[in-house]
Order: C-alpha cells, then sequence, then structure tokens
C-alpha cells in the first residue's frame, strides 16, 4: 500500500510517516511517501494531509497540489485525512489574519477560540475525545475507555461546521470543540495522532484499513 502525506509546507512530516508505517505493520509492503509533486498523487492509494500553523498559509503551500489532490479524493474517492490545519481548510472559509478561502469539501468556516481566564488559548495537551454514538465512524472503532479516548490538540482556531450531519466526534474546552468531522470518503481530525500514542495509532490503523 503507497499512503502519501502531502508537503504544503507546514507540519512534521516524518514524524506522521513513522507513524502511519507503525499503525500499517499488519499491511503487506506498506510505503508512507512525502509528496511534493502533483504527479506522485495519483499512484497513492490513501493521502493525509497535516498542517501546522495558518489557514491561508497552509492553502497557499497547497496550491501546486490541489488539482491532483481533488482529482484523486473527489473524483477517485481515494480515502483522505486531514489533520489539524489539513482538518480546518476542508471549510469554506478560514477567519485567521483576514479571512481566507479554503478547499470547500464541507460547509462551515474555521474561528478562533475565544480565551478566558481558566482557559489559555492555544488549546494544547492531552484533552478526552467524545466520539458520535448515533452513527460511529469505523475509523475510532476502538477508541473507548478513558485512556483510549485520549488525543493530543494544539491548535488556536476551532471548525464550526453547517451540517452536523459532518460531526464525528467532539472535545471540552470551555466549550464543545469539533474534534472530528467527515463525509462519504473524507475525514479530517483536529488533534494529532502522530502524537497521540495509543489512539493515535489506533486511529491511523483504523484509516488505513477503511473501505468507504
Amino acid at each position: 500500500m503507497d499512503v502519501g502525506i502531502l508537503d504544503c509546507g507546514s507540519g512534521n512530516l516524518r514524524s506522521l510517516a513513522k507513524a502511519v508505517e507503525r499503525a500499517g505493520e499488519e499491511c503487506e509492503n506498506l510505503h508512507a511517501h512525502i509528496i511534493k509533486e502533483p504527479g506522485d498523487i495519483a499512484r497513492m492509494e490513501r493521502l493525509l494531509l497535516p498542517g501546522v500553523g495558518a489557514f491561508g498559509y497552509t492553502m497557499k503551500g497547497l496550491e501546486n497540489l490541489r488539482a491532483g489532490l481533488e482529482d484523486a479524493v473527489l473524483a477517485g474517492k481515494k480515502p483522505f485525512l486531514g489533520i489539524c490545519v489539513g482538518m480546518q481548510i476542508l471549510m469554506e472559509w478560514g477567519h485567521e489574519h483576514g479571512q481566507s478561502r479554503g478547499l470547500g469539501w464541507l460547509q462551515g468556516a474555521t474561528r478562533p477560540l475565544e480565551p478566558r481566564k481558566d482557559l489559555r488559548v492555544p488549546h494544547m495537551g492531552w484533552n478526552e475525545l467524545h466520539v458520535s454514538t448515533s452513527a460511529p465512524h469505523p475509523v475510532f472503532e476502538g477508541l473507548n475507555g478513558n485512556s483510549a479516548r485520549h488525543v493530543y490538540f494544539a491548535h488556536s482556531y476551532h471548525v464550526c461546521l453547517e451540517d452536523e450531519s459532518n460531526l464525528l466526534a467532539t472535545s471540552e474546552y470551555g466549550e464543545t470543540l469539533t474534534a472530528a468531522i467527515g463525509r462519504d470518503n473524507i475525514l479530517g481530525v483536529q488533534f494529532h495522532p502522530e502524537k497521540s500514542q495509543r489512539a493515535g495509532l489506533s486511529l491511523l490503523r483504523n484509516f488505513l484499513n477503511w473501505q468507504p
């Protein structure tokens, strides 16, 4: 299995690649590739888009890869996972350092977290994941029990969905925050699976085995 990790100029790509390969130890001949050229996207069976930093900067870094990515994911229906800002840019708009247009694959916008006296921004560290019980997604299978549900966050902006049917998981930080979203073959998580130890490896393993 060839898994592509898209390089748009931000994120710890090597750390994620190692986590993917560790999660896929049971998959025969699994290889994680850092993708910098649009021509390499078509031969990937699954795609991940990590992002760290600003919404607009990530979108600009994706310009060269966008057409190939949309062809693979929207037309080719290949499984896709966006991580942190890689999830946020799935929205139509981002409100960070002004307004920036996102990929628009899901309806909604990314907005700033509001600081409070008892809660710092960014939301950084371990927090509990609350997976939707009404229609649990197969990528979250096995993420039950207190220790298995704790994942690592690092973000100052959060996703506000227009269609609640796209909401897969939440987390609490002064308010209910969107922690995971998805539809069809598209998934996004606000937390960092590569930093989330047991829970993160479980999610990545499920993503590698997921058949949308």
